[in-house]
């Protein structure tokens, strides 16, 4: 029973520093970004060792891709929140989108995601994230949209995966411009014509 103890002891003490570690380095990642982020500032800020960070992270760059991760998270959330008592599909992606956009804009993570990853992680690593914050909702949407539609509309799986990544780029410019506090009232508009223009195209 001690031995039990123990073990829990000691896993909840593991828990609590890689939650200390992720916590400090999401609020200075975001106020000073990735650069400027030194390893000592996070220990500090996160009352651990050095020895602490590199038991749980290889280097600077894995704590950002868990970080990113933890934000990805977040963002999926909410766009299943955001879109989930919808009616039609076209009514489902846009209220996704919607909530895609202002989750976006909240707690840095358009700067983060969007501004510091790409120069930061590898590809695989941003295909895991884009996937973690919607992507495959996306494509199920656009899917659903599309053949949904007219039972004569058909796209090959590898175009509508294509697609997906096109429109998503689309929503990414969206987000960073909620994010630097400009209106998306014209792109919001733009991306709902562009929705409805897809279902004509495919519907033919």
């Amino acid at each position: 029973m001690q031995e039990k103890r123990t073990s829990r002891s000691n896993q909840e003490r593991t828990e609590s520093t890689r939650s200390a570690l992720i916590a400090a380095a999401r609020r200075l990642f975001v106020e000073r970004g990735y650069a400027a982020t030194g390893t000592p500032d996070i220990v500090r800020a996160a009352a651990v060792t050095r020895g602490a960070l590199y038991h749980h992270f290889e280097d600077k760059a894995a704590l950002f891709f868990a970080v990113s991760q933890q934000m990805a998270q977040e963002v999926a959330s909410a766009i299943e929140a955001g879109s989930s008592q919808s009616g039609s599909p076209l009514d489902a992606l846009m209220d996704g989108s919607h909530a895609y956009f202002q989750s976006m804009a909240e707690c840095g993570r358009a700067q983060l995601l969007l501004q510091d990853a790409p120069a930061v992680l590898n590809a695989q690593q941003l295909a895991q994230l884009s996937d973690m914050a919607g992507a495959y909702e996306l494509e199920q949407g656009l899917g659903a949209l599309l053949m949904g539609n007219d039972v004569s509309a058909s796209i090959a799986p590898e175009e509508l995966h294509a697609l997906t990544q096109l429109v998503s780029a689309a929503f990414d410019r969206t987000a960073q411009a909620l994010a630097q506090k400009q209106s998306i009232a014209c792109h919001q508009a733009a991306l709902h014509k562009l929705l409805q223009g897809l279902c004509k195209v495919y519907a033919k």
